[in-house]
């Protein structure tokens, strides 16, 4: 597979969570790039508790932090984790499509819940839990990966593929023009995002336009919602707004005020 064009990541107020947390990513080890999009490897240390939202998206993610250590599956909604103390842990965030195999039960099953990690990978993960360095992180996470890894199958691959596809282009706003551009039934393709996507290809579709448009809406203090409505591709404004509102939990009017806030002073929250 092709890398994503767009990876929807949805870290809300990025410029005041850039105060609150160091954020860096890792690529994973060779034989897992193909299932797994990178790591993500979180530190903070603030004398005040922060909380952070973050947008939904279409990929499984298997965390290790104190207080969020599980198997995270496709989100529905916004997601709010409450930072706090001193803390260092990794993630996996998965290529949407790619987890199945590594479940007994279609990924729909994991859509909007967290699972124990034991659950999925035994008492292996605690060698992941219990490492202390960002090194010894990523060292342990790729060893418990690639134990547990079973064969790409090709219906996996074929998932993968179509949400790739609405990565890649924008102009993609209904399923109709997903199976056009992938040459797969509607039908087909509802049982292939079940199985292996766990979301609908309508939402799969829907979470790349609003992520799309909360970018835009972060990058631009003074947007024309009306035009970005149009190139998102909405007959009208009002089903845009809809829409974000939805998805976001507020209209992209409020979503712009709040990104263009103030950045408090870091050192208000966060030890230097």
């Amino acid at each position: 597979m092709l890398g994503m064009r767009r990876i929807p990541r949805g870290i809300v107020d990025e410029q005041v969570a850039r105060t609150k947390f160091t954020l860096r990513r890792h690529t994973p080890s060779a034989e897992l790039r193909e299932i797994v999009e990178y790591y993500w490897l979180l530190h903070w240390d603030l004398t005040e508790p922060y909380e952070q939202q973050v947008l939904p998206n279409l990929s499984v993610h298997v965390t290790f932090f104190p207080g969020a250590t599980g198997v995270y599956g496709p989100a529905r909604e916004v997601f709010t984790h409450r930072l706090e103390g001193r803390v260092r842990g990794i993630a996996a965030r998965f290529r949407p499509g790619c987890f199945r195999s590594f479940l007994d039960a279609p990924v729909r099953t994991l859509a909007g819940r967290v699972v124990e990690v034991t659950k999925i990978f035994g008492t292996a993960a605690a060698e992941v839990q219990n490492a202390r360095t960002d090194e010894d992180l990523i060292t342990a996470l790729d060893n418990l990966l690639r134990a547990h890894r079973r064969p790409f199958p090709a219906a996996a691959r074929a998932a993968a593929d179509a949400v790739e596809t609405i990565a890649a282009d924008p102009g993609i706003t209904r399923v109709a023009q997903l199976s056009a551009a992938t040459g797969t039934s509607i039908r087909a393709l509802q049982r292939l995002f079940a199985e292996h996507v766990g979301s609908t290809p309508k939402w799969a579709i829907r979470i790349y336009r609003l992520d799309e448009a909360a970018r835009r809406l972060a990058a631009e203090p003074a947007p024309d919602y009306a035009g970005l409505a149009a190139r998102l591709g909405y007959s009208d404004q009002a089903h845009f707004i809809r829409d974000f509102r939805a998805v976001t939990g507020c209209s992209p009017a409020a979503f712009t005020r709040s990104a263009h806030r103030p950045v408090p002073d870091m050192r208000n929250g966060r030890r230097e």
